[in-house]
């Protein structure tokens, strides 16, 4: 079964999913056992893997490492093209349609479609929406891409819905790694009421309680990923599973 067709089956059976986004540069490679086990515990669906920009050495091995310990699908969320790599089951395959950079728009793309065949990669086609956070992030900064005004609902709904009839599987609404703020209940609630094709919203969230609203609002699947690496709350990521299977 595909990893997309998993990733349905869980929205069908659970209301909604909950995938944790693990950085490679937040991690040394001792220490990834222990945090993946962690999420194959937590009630979690999946893990994502891969961040903005990668600096730090051994990313390659920590992602095979990571795949090599998950009992779950392990997606790749690319920040570049030099982020691609055999040690996923599946990959995000990203178009920044919130912004108006062609490298991200379709550039990249078409530069990593031949190296995704050659790996044999599950390719999920994903329309990402850079959402205003209250600050600069990195993915905001890394693309070059404005991002839609985070009470401006109808802008980021005509996004989605040209997303849709170009035949994106997903839709990515994110505030961005560290975000003072996350997607507002708003924007999520009126994407959700236009468009058909499942969202997923990440970045900021920083309790249960808010990603339940977020999932009361329609999201399909929730993403959390820096509130996680306080290792103080070990069960935090149960808590987040919880409000979010409803």
């Amino acid at each position: 079964m595909s990893v997309y067709q998993k990733l349905l089956d869980v929205k069908a059976s659970k209301g909604a999913g909950y995938l944790v986004l693990v950085d490679p540069d937040r991690w040394e490679l001792d220490q990834v056992d222990h945090f993946i086990e962690q999420i194959n515990a937590s009630g979690a669906d999946g893990i994502m893997v891969g961040s903005s920009i990668i600096l730090g050495n051994g990313a390659q091995a920590k992602m095979k490492r990571i795949r090599e310990v998950a009992t779950l699908p392990v997606i790749l969320f690319p920040g570049n093209v030099n982020q691609l790599t055999p040690h996923v089951d599946a990959l995000f395959f990203l178009s920044v349609v919130s912004g108006r950079n062609p490298q991200f728009l379709i550039g990249d793309q078409v530069q990593a479609a031949p190296i995704v065949r050659e790996l044999g990669l599950e390719a999920i086609s994903t329309a990402y929406m850079l959402i205003e956070s209250g600050r600069v992030t990195a993915a905001e900064f890394i693309s070059g891409s404005k991002p839609i005004p985070r009470d401006k609902s109808e802008i980021a709904v005509a996004h989605a819905l040209a997303a849709e009839y170009l035949g994106f599987k997903f839709i990515y609404l994110e505030a961005g790694s560290g975000a003072q703020q996350s997607v507002s209940t708003e924007m999520v609630r009126a994407v959700c009421k236009y468009t058909d094709v499942p969202v997923i919203v990440g970045g900021g969230i920083h309790s249960p309680d808010e990603a339940g609203r977020l999932v009361n609002a329609g999201a399909a699947f929730i993403v959390t990923g820096n509130v996680l690496e306080d290792v103080s709350n070990s069960h935090l990521m149960e808590q987040f599973a919880t409000a979010i299977h409803q």
